[in-house]
C-alpha cells in the first residue's frame, strides 16, 4: 500500500523560503514517478513538479514554468523522502501543496493530476504580501 505524507507547510512572507517533504512508503514499482501539484480554492489542481526514476535512478525531472529556478526537486535515498526546496515564494504560490505518485515514465502525463494514482494529505502554504 503506498502511502504518502506532506509536511513543510507554514506562513512566509514574499521572497522568503520553505521546505515541503513528503515522506513515502509502500512505493515499490520498478519505474514510477512521484509529483508535486498545488491547488487553490475553486481551482483545478496543478502541476508542479515531478521526477520519474527507473531502478531506483532518477531520470526525467520538470517543473511548471512559474515556478521554474525557483523551486527544486530532491530526494533523500535512504529515508524514502523527496523534498521541494521554494525559494523567492510569491503571493501566487500560496496554496495547498501534494504529492503525488504513480506507476511508469509516460512523460506526457506527469504534468497531469488524474495520472497520479495515489496522494498525500496536502500541506498549506502561505506566502504573505
Amino acid at each position: 500500500q503506498v502511502h504518502l505524507v506532506e509536511s513543510g507547510g507554514g506562513l512566509v512572507q514574499t521572497g522568503g523560503s520553505l521546505r515541503l517533504s513528503c515522506a513515502t512508503s509502500g512505493v515499490t514499482f520498478s519505474t514510477y514517478t512521484i509529483g508535486w501539484f498545488r491547488q487553490t480554492p475553486g481551482k483545478e489542481r496543478e502541476f508542479v513538479a515531478f521526477r520519474s526514476w527507473s531502478g531506483g535512478s532518477p531520470l526525467t525531472t520538470d517543473y511548471a514554468d512559474s515556478v521554474k529556478g525557483r523551486f527544486t526537486f530532491s530526494r533523500d535515498n535512504p529515508k524514502n523522502t523527496v523534498w521541494l526546496q521554494m525559494e523567492s515564494l510569491k503571493p501566487e504560490d500560496t496554496a495547498v501543496y501534494y504529492c503525488a505518485a504513480r506507476g511508469g515514465l509516460d512523460v506526457s502525463v506527469s504534468t497531469s493530476a488524474s495520472a497520479y494514482n495515489f496522494w498525500g494529505q496536502g500541506t498549506q502554504v502561505t506566502v504573505s504580501s
